[in-house]
């Protein structure tokens, strides 16, 4: 089955060109050019990732995000100004599970879409996956859900990737090249702070010890330490 792409774009040209590439290369596309047809369309369309403009004419990408983060896990893929770094760090904050920089070349944003959608596709085909407890960390690799102390953390796709990988390993470092292939499949690019922002995240979705729980290992990468 052809995977289904919202696309919500306010440049016509722009949305038209991706909307055409990603269709050529076996994407099943729905479009919207603001925010609340995209929201409208999200919710009457089953589609299985978003590809989301911040700037928009009518409300921000950012509201849209976060309207679509209060009823879904979809994953969602932002389209950032080039080097605007304020609006990538919030887009993370609030949801995103990657970003490209605009104007973003139609090949990289394809290789995005099929890594992210490739792990959720391996999450969902595996073989019912045992349960496992980490410390006071429950994993349900079915159900893509972690629990901390009985109460599941609210975690995006990426998110939940890059938790289950240190989690696997905990108490020994992962190196962040390797955090990235496994975590959200492609190499670390110099500059690239996707995977900072995703730990930046979970360390205040973990709670007031979050920071101690994810060590930052210098020159190296991170490690889960499980409380004694």
């Amino acid at each position: 089955m052809q995977n289904r792409v919202l696309l919500i774009e306010d440049d016509e040209e722009l949305r038209t060109l991706l909307a055409r590439y990603l269709s050529g290369q076996g994407f099943t596309m729905r479009e919207a050019a603001c925010g609340q047809d995209g929201l409208a369309l999200a919710e009457e369309y089953l589609c299985d990732v978003v590809v989301l403009d911040i700037m928009l004419p009518d409300i921000s990408g950012l509201e849209v995000l976060r309207q679509l983060r209060a009823r879904t896990h979809l994953p969602v893929v932002l389209l950032t100004a080039r080097g605007d770094e304020t609006d990538r760090i919030v887009g993370f904050e609030v949801g995103a599970d990657d970003y490209i920089p605009k104007p973003c070349n139609p090949r990289e944003l394809v290789a995005r879409l099929q890594a992210l959608l490739r792990r959720v596709s391996w999450d969902q085909k595996v073989e019912p996956a045992q349960v496992s407890a980490v410390g006071d960390l429950t994993v349900e690799p079915e159900r893509r859900r972690v629990l901390l102390r009985g109460q599941p953390l609210d975690l995006t796709a990426t998110e939940f990737e890059v938790l289950q990988v240190l989690l696997a390993h905990a108490g020994s470092v992962v190196r962040k090249t390797d955090l990235m292939q496994w975590a959200l499949g492609r190499r670390l690019a110099t500059h690239d702070r996707t995977l900072d922002m995703h730990i930046s995240n979970l360390r205040r979705k973990l709670g007031e010890d979050g920071q101690a729980r994810i060590e930052t290992v210098r020159g190296l990468g991170y490690s889960y330490r499980v409380a004694s």
